[in-house]
């Protein structure tokens, strides 16, 4: 495992290249975090404005808790699935390894709970149906722009929502029937997103403890290459409907995540032919 890929690649230069690009695409994704921090603290400055609660925390920064969970678990898998050769992955570097993957799923299903949460709030919402949004610009209240951006309810915005105003409950925040109705399906996407990430990475620590324990064959991996395909083909859906909806940073982090794991996919792929080839070889030479 200490030269992952170079027989697939063909030439260190193809590697050398390979490892670049993978590297940077985990560069990326870190940006990320402080991307979504950024956005999730605007965002709190028109929805918890007295304060949050404990429990409440993961509902305001469920993408940061997110995506750093995530990017921590993708240098966990690559280390033992590419970095690590398989005889140090024992004692307590395997504890530790196996302890921090554990941490992150946590939160990253703590995360998912977040995002369920902010799809819940965004349909605790009334109607207003005598309400003037130019006549209360001077009254603190805030407008819905997309998931997770508001701004002040000014004279400059104040005629976009409209005489279909809805208000969030508990929030001096409002927003047009139709606006509401977009957040309300990106709200969706991400909770649809979040599920199946956490579905993916089952099925890698599935994968990594079968080849651990020498016990991931090629007709098991192919079997679930098929799961995995639906997988990725809903995280892929995920991320086009982002696109076509102008979330770009959602957009962005989501084609970043799916080119990153395609790296750790073939690593799984690669240290798997690794290993049958060395088990075939070892076993050729006890024969003799």
């Amino acid at each position: 495992m200490s030269e992952p890929h170079r027989t697939l690649l063909g030439s260190d230069r193809g590697y050398r290249i390979f490892a670049w690009v993978k590297y940077l695409t985990f560069a990326l994704l870190s940006i990320n975090v402080y991307l979504f921090l950024s956005e999730e603290l605007g965002a709190l400055e028109h929805t918890f404005v007295d304060g949050i609660e404990a429990g409440q925390i993961i509902q305001v920064f469920s993408a940061t808790i997110d995506t750093g969970a995530w990017v921590i678990l993708l240098l966990l898998f690559e280390l033992e699935t590419s970095v690590l050769d398989d005889s140090r992955i024992r004692g307590w570097v395997k504890w530790a390894l196996h302890g921090l993957r554990i941490l992150c799923m946590a939160a990253i299903v703590y995360a998912f709970t977040g995002y369920y949460a902010e799809l819940v709030m965004l349909y605790q919402a009334s109607s207003l149906p005598q309400f003037d949004a130019c006549s209360q610009v001077s009254q603190n209240w805030s407008l819905i722009l997309d998931l997770d951006e508001y701004a002040p309810l000014d004279a400059a915005n104040c005629a976009s929502v409209g005489g279909d105003a809805w208000r969030l409950n508990g929030f001096d925040i409002v927003a047009s029937q139709q606006v509401l109705t977009d957040v309300r399906y990106l709200a969706w996407v991400d909770v649809i997103n979040s599920g199946t990430w956490i579905l993916v990475v089952l099925m890698l620590e599935v994968e990594v403890r079968l080849q651990l324990l020498g016990k991931l064959s090629q007709a098991l991996l192919g079997g679930l290459r098929y799961i995995k395909y639906v997988l990725y083909g809903t995280l892929f859906a995920c991320a086009i409907y982002w696109g076509f909806k102008g979330d770009f940073l959602d957009f962005w982090d989501a084609c970043l995540w799916l080119f990153a794991f395609i790296f750790i996919e073939l690593n799984v792929f690669d240290w798997n032919r690794t290993s049958t080839r060395e088990m075939g070889l070892s076993s050729g030479a006890s024969a003799l």
